[in-house]
């Protein structure tokens, strides 16, 4: 946990680089996409890190973050800036992303905030996008940031890019047999299947 600023508010200026306070008192290193996304790096610590190491790491995952709740989490002192910076160079390419409607398995795939294509949830070049969501910096980040870098057991429940998210949706119609709208569909390819 870092200090409280009472009057701290979230930079969204690409290159911004912040410091997360995760799970089990490692940090976590975020930086400001063009698009206000949050790319996080492969690199935690538990005493805060100098940004030269941090952006000579690669990156983990980007997602998007509710920009209010940024602002909340550097007030609160779960998260803290740490300036602005040359912008990564993994986190300058177009962003992909997935649109997974309820009910359906098929899916579009977005490329850079517009449609590209459709295509079925189960397509192996689809496995590492995210779905689009949007998170909260201090309720889901955490937990989230715990599930991607897998060292550590993460909480079954926590989704992100589609290979989790089918996980997640086939280990909810396995607790929940009784409830018809946790059944996953006759059609559904299970999660291995389609990555041998």
């Amino acid at each position: 946990m870092f200090d409280a600023d009472p009057k701290a508010r979230a930079d969204l200026r690409a290159g911004t680089l912040y410091a997360i306070a995760g799970e089990a008192g490692w940090i976590y290193y975020g930086q400001v996409t063009p698009d206000k996304a949050i790319g996080f790096f492969r690199h935690r610590e538990h005493n805060l890190a100098g940004p030269e190491g941090v952006l000579s790491s690669n990156v983990m995952t980007t997602v998007v973050v509710a920009h209010p709740s940024i602002g909340r989490a550097l007030r609160s002192g779960r998260w803290k800036n740490l300036g602005r910076f040359p912008l990564h160079k993994g986190l300058q390419k177009m962003r992909y992303s997935v649109q997974w409607p309820v009910g359906t398995l098929n899916v579009t795939v977005w490329a850079g905030g517009k449609p590209s294509h459709d295509t079925r949830v189960e397509d192996p070049a689809i496995q590492n996008m995210e779905i689009i969501a949007v998170w909260d910096a201090e309720y889901h980040i955490p937990q989230r940031l715990t599930a991607d870098f897998g060292e550590e057991e993460a909480e079954w429940h926590i989704g992100g890019p589609i290979w989790r998210e089918r996980k997640v949706k086939e280990e909810t119609a396995r607790r929940f047999p009784d409830q018809p709208w946790h059944r996953l569909p006759q059609d559904w390819v299970p999660t291995g299947v389609d990555q041998e």
